[in-house]
């Protein structure tokens, strides 16, 4: 079986680094016209110049997914601009935190506003135009946070669960016109916003330990992730969360699983 996603249109939202640029890069290797959006113009620049260097189609745009008027703006038009729009990718986030005591109003209201009112705004946005097509993926990034949550985390968790369930209920909503909506759960992927490959040797090594798969995922795993549920291949997949987290926790201790195969001389990778 081959993903074939060539013609299809995509609008990504966070497109200007981490995630969401490796997603939008990665759709348009594949033949996707790739829509980046993003608040930050200098990151857009960079991003354009990497489509113009390699000859992908597509276009970039300044947009804070907080802003409802943008939104549809741009939205409307990129729809006419290209003629449809298959895929929305709501990767745009955030993850400051803090223990509920000392968590400011603030840094709660950031993580609902971009987190969840940035999804919601897209979605809204993006609903018609893939209603009048009678398709459309719809890819809304949630979190690991949203199954287990850690310390400290309790705007993004909070906000990550939100997602998971306003996934569920759009799924049911546009399921009549063809249209699907799954989300995504990233566990440890390394970025400049967790800079989970930058602690100290012990830090790393005790987040290692609660992954099934134990080393760090990689950008790649997430985007390629993206490009299947895009595809006709996950036609039947809807209204659900996927884990892409290396089996984080997948059962309760996941290292003894290493450290049993380590007495017995398997050399695990």
């Amino acid at each position: 079986m081959i993903i074939d996603l060539k013609g299809k249109v995509a609008v990504v939202t966070g497109a200007g680094r981490g995630i969401g640029r490796e997603i939008a890069l990665t759709l348009a290797h594949e033949g996707v016209k790739t829509v980046a959006l993003d608040i930050r113009p200098e990151l857009l620049n960079e991003l354009g110049g990497l489509f113009a260097e390699r000859g992908y189609e597509g276009a970039q745009y300044n947009c804070d997914v907080r802003d409802g008027s943008r939104v549809l703006e741009v939205v409307q038009e990129v729809a006419e601009r290209f003629g449809r729009i298959d895929i929305l990718v709501n990767n745009a986030g955030v993850a400051s935190g803090g223990t509920v005591e000392t968590l400011g109003e603030d840094v709660w209201d950031a993580n609902l506003d971009i987190n969840l009112k940035g999804t919601f705004l897209m979605c809204k946005a993006v609903a018609p135009v893939m209603k009048a097509q009678r398709q459309g993926r719809i890819l809304n990034a949630a979190s690991f946070a949203a199954i287990v949550p850690s310390y400290g985390s309790a705007a993004y968790a909070s906000s990550k669960a939100a997602v998971k369930q306003f996934t569920r209920v759009l799924a049911g909503e546009l399921g009549p016109w063809d249209i699907t909506v799954n989300c995504y759960s990233p566990g440890m992927i390394p970025t400049d916003m967790n800079h989970f490959a930058e602690l100290n040797e012990e830090r790393q090594q005790r987040l290692l330990d609660t992954l099934t798969l134990r080393r760090w995922g990689s950008k790649a795993d997430v985007a390629n992730l993206i490009c299947f549920l895009s595809s006709d291949l996950a036609a039947y997949i809807t209204g659900t969360m996927i884990d892409v987290s290396g089996g984080k926790l997948a059962t309760q201790i996941p290292a003894i699983a290493y450290e049993a195969a380590s007495r017995k001389d398997v050399k695990p990778r």
